[in-house]
C-alpha cells in the first residue's frame, strides 16, 4: 500500500511536469508565444466585428465567419432549420450549382465548411494565399446568393433523416438524446442540433429561406482572419466582395425566446431507463449546470477536472475504473454554452454493475461537495488546464474559430493573456463551492441505456451530510 502511495505521488508529480513542458513546447509553435499574439479588432461598417491575426510563415488563409444564428433562434415547430441552412449554402448559388461549388473547391485545393452548434452557426474557409481572392470570391457567394433549390433540399433533408435513423443503433446516442431532453424539456438545448426526423420533414424552402433573411446579417456575425493577409489586403478583399452584404438584426430579437427559466426542475432523481437488448449499459447522469460567461466556469473546470474530467488522473476514473474495475472509461464534463448548458457523467458498464456505478458516481460527488480537494489535486489541474491551453491556437484554423468563439461568449479582448490567472487563482474554497452550486443529485436527470432485467438498480440516495449542506442558503458567485 505505502509502494502505492509513493507511485501516485510520482504519477502526480510527472502530470505537473508534462503539462509546464507542453506549455514551452506549443508557445514555440506560435509566432511568439500565445500571449504575444497581435490581434487587430474593428468594426466593418455593415456592422461585423472583425478579428485578425497575420502569420506569414505559411502561405496560407484562414476565414471563420460567426453568425448567431442556431436552435435559439428557431421558430416553434421547426427544429433542424438551422442547421438544414447552413447545410444548403454549399449546394447551390444563384450562379454556381452544388457540383460547380465541389469542382472548384478541389481545384483551388481548399476547404470550405458550414456547421451549427447550440448557440451559433459557423461558414470556414481555408485557402492559399495565391488563391485568395478565389476564395473570397466563393465564400462571399455562398453566403450572399444562396439558392436553396427545392431539388437540394429534399435530397439534403433526406440525407440528414436517414443519418438519425442511423445513430438510432447507437445506445450512447440514445442516451444522451434522452438525457438533454429531460434536462432541458422544451428549450431548444433540449433537442439535437439537427432537429429530429418528423421536424425535418415538416421544414419548407420557405422556412429556410425566411430563416436565411432574418438572422444571416453582417450585424449579427464575427469575422475572423488568421493567415498570410495584410489588413490592407483583407479590407481590399472585404471591400470588394462582401461590400453588399448589408441588413441590422430585426427589432423583437430571436424568433424563439428563450431563457433558463423554462428548464425543468427536478425534486429528486428523474430515472429513465430505456429497454435495449444490450451488453453494456451506458449511462448518462447530471443537471442543468453553468454558462460559458458565468465567472465560476474556471472553479468548475477545475473542480470538474479534479471529478471526472482529468482522464486517469481523476478521481472517477481511479475508483470505477482501477479500483473496483467496474469499466473501461468514465468522464464528467461542463457543458457550457451562451445559456447555462449541463454538467453530466457519462460511463458504459455491464448491465449488472449500472447500480454499484451510479452508487459510486453519487459517493465521489458527494465527496468532493464535503471535504476540500488535496494540495496535489489542485495543483496537477491547474498545471493541466494552463498547460494544455496554447493547444488551442497552435494552428491558423484554431486561432480563426478560437477569436470567434471568444468574441461571441464576451470572454474579453484579453481573455488569452488572463487565462492562465483565472485557472491559477482558484482555491481549494473555490472548488468546495462550486461543487456545492454546480452538481445538484437533488435535481438530477439519470439516463440508463440498457438491459432493464439485467440492471437491479437500488434506491439511490444522497450521502445525508450532502442533503443537509443543500438545505443551506450557497454563496453567490
Amino acid at each position: 500500500m505505502a509502494n502505492r502511495g509513493i507511485e501516485r505521488k510520482k504519477s502526480s508529480a510527472g502530470i505537473a511536469k508534462l503539462a509546464g513542458f507542453l506549455v514551452l513546447m506549443v508557445c514555440g509553435m506560435l509566432p511568439a508565444g500565445a500571449s504575444a499574439l497581435d490581434i487587430k479588432k474593428h468594426e466593418a461598417q455593415n456592422g461585423t466585428v472583425v478579428l485578425q491575426v497575420e502569420r506569414h510563415n505559411l502561405p496560407v488563409v484562414m476565414v471563420t465567419l460567426l453568425l448567431t444564428a442556431s436552435p435559439l433562434d428557431e421558430p416553434p415547430g421547426k427544429a433542424g432549420v438551422a442547421y438544414l441552412t447552413s447545410q444548403l449554402l454549399t449546394e447551390g448559388t444563384a450562379r454556381r450549382s452544388a457540383a460547380d461549388i465541389s469542382e472548384e473547391i478541389d481545384f483551388l485545393g481548399a476547404s470550405l465548411d458550414t456547421s451549427t452548434t447550440s448557440d451559433f452557426t459557423t461558414l470556414s474557409l481555408s485557402v492559399l494565399k495565391k488563391d485568395v481572392e478565389k476564395g473570397f470570391d466563393l465564400f462571399a457567394d455562398i453566403l450572399l446568393n444562396p439558392a436553396f433549390k427545392e431539388e437540394e433540399l429534399v435530397r439534403k433533408k433526406e440525407l440528414i433523416k436517414g443519418a438519425l435513423r442511423q445513430k438510432e443503433e447507437d445506445p450512447s446516442f440514445v442516451a444522451e438524446r434522452a438525457f438533454i431532453k429531460e434536462v432541458f424539456g422544451s428549450h431548444p438545448y433540449g433537442r439535437l442540433v439537427e432537429g429530429s426526423i418528423e421536424s425535418v420533414e415538416g421544414i419548407t424552402r420557405g422556412d429556410v429561406a425566411a430563416f436565411y433573411r432574418r438572422h444571416y446579417l453582417p450585424g449579427n456575425a464575427i469575422l475572423s482572419v488568421v493567415g498570410d493577409l495584410t489588413p490592407q489586403e483583407l479590407d481590399l478583399l472585404m471591400g470588394k466582395y462582401l461590400a453588399g452584404w448589408q441588413g441590422k438584426y430585426p427589432a423583437g430579437g430571436a424568433a424563439a425566446v428563450s431563457s433558463e427559466a423554462r428548464y425543468p426542475r427536478y425534486h429528486g432523481m428523474k430515472t429513465v431507463i430505456i429497454d435495449k437488448d444490450v451488453t453494456q449499459a451506458n449511462i448518462v447522469f447530471g443537471n442543468v449546470a453553468i454558462s460559458r460567461e458565468n465567472p465560476d466556469y474556471y472553479a468548475a473546470s477545475v473542480m470538474n477536472y479534479i471529478l471526472g474530467g482529468g482522464g486517469f488522473a481523476s478521481r472517477l476514473m481511479r475508483v470505477v475504473r482501477d479500483e473496483r474495475g467496474l469499466t473501461y472509461g468514465i468522464s464528467s464534463a461542463f457543458i457550457a454554452n451562451k445559456e447555462p448548458g449541463q454538467f453530466e457523467v457519462g460511463v458504459q458498464t455491464k448491465n449488472e454493475s449500472a447500480g454499484a456505478v451510479i452508487e459510486e458516481i453519487l459517493k465521489q460527488i458527494g465527496r468532493i461537495q464535503t471535504e476540500p480537494v488535496t494540495d496535489q489535486e489542485l495543483a496537477d489541474a491547474k498545471a493541466y488546464l494552463t498547460g494544455s491551453f496554447p493547444r488551442r491556437i497552435e494552428t491558423s484554423r484554431k486561432i480563426a474559430d478560437f477569436l470567434t468563439a471568444v468574441q461571441f461568449y464576451h470572454l474579453g479582448d484579453d481573455y488569452i493573456e488572463k487565462y492562465p490567472g483565472y485557472i491559477n487563482g482558484v482555491t481549494k474554497e473555490d472548488v468546495l463551492r462550486v461543487a456545492k452550486k454546480y452538481l445538484t443529485p437533488e435535481n438530477s436527470v439519470l439516463v440508463i441505456v440498457g438491459n432493464k432485467a439485467l440492471l437491479h438498480l437500488p434506491q439511490f440516495q444522497l450521502p445525508q451530510d450532502v442533503q443537509q449542506l443543500r438545505s443551506r442558503e450557497l454563496p453567490r458567485s
